[in-house]
């Protein structure tokens, strides 16, 4: 198997009611042209998952309350997984280049978190008009900006 390098760009940190990606020197350059987006996909590690027990789960045990008996890992967004690498979709509320700084208005993520990566969101690649859900999942909201009024909790059995 070949090896994989990768190479953290920086992490997510929240603090006094702010949160925020701060990069490492070497990336900050990265975010020029950024601040034309609303929106920016962030790729993350599930530190807290990086173990052996976690990285071995494929599949869950009725982890959504009105979900399948068993489901594997790559038909959800579980942070047990081989590898523990997450996404999420973030609406930017700043952009400060010189200190590499990304202000979020929200991100699923836990602080200290690192970033692996971020590529701005852009409709005419990463919106899909017609997908399709499996039924049991079919009333949870149809776009990030209705999730926010959405009871999750009330979905999850964990």
């Amino acid at each position: 198997m070949n090896e994989i390098k990768m190479y953290p760009i920086g992490k997510i940190i929240a603090k006094n009611d702010e949160l925020k990606i701060v990069l490492e020197p070497a990336y900050r350059a990265g975010l020029k042209g950024l601040s034309g987006y609303s929106h920016v996909q962030i790729l993350w590690w599930m530190d807290k998952c990086d173990n052996p027990k976690d990285r071995a789960t494929l599949v869950e045990k009725k982890p959504y309350t009105k979900g399948p008996e068993e489901i594997g890992v790559f038909a959800l967004r579980s942070p047990e997984r081989p590898n523990p690498i997450a996404v999420s979709n973030a609406n930017i509320a700043y952009i400060h280049e010189a200190s590499g700084t990304i202000g979020l208005y929200y991100i699923d993520a836990f602080p200290g978190s690192l970033v692996l990566d971020l590529k701005p969101y852009t409709p005419s690649i990463d919106r899909i008009e017609h997908s399709s859900s499996p039924a049991w999942c079919s009333h949870w909201p149809k776009s990030y900006e209705e999730s926010a009024e959405f009871d999750w909790e009330a979905e999850f059995n964990f």
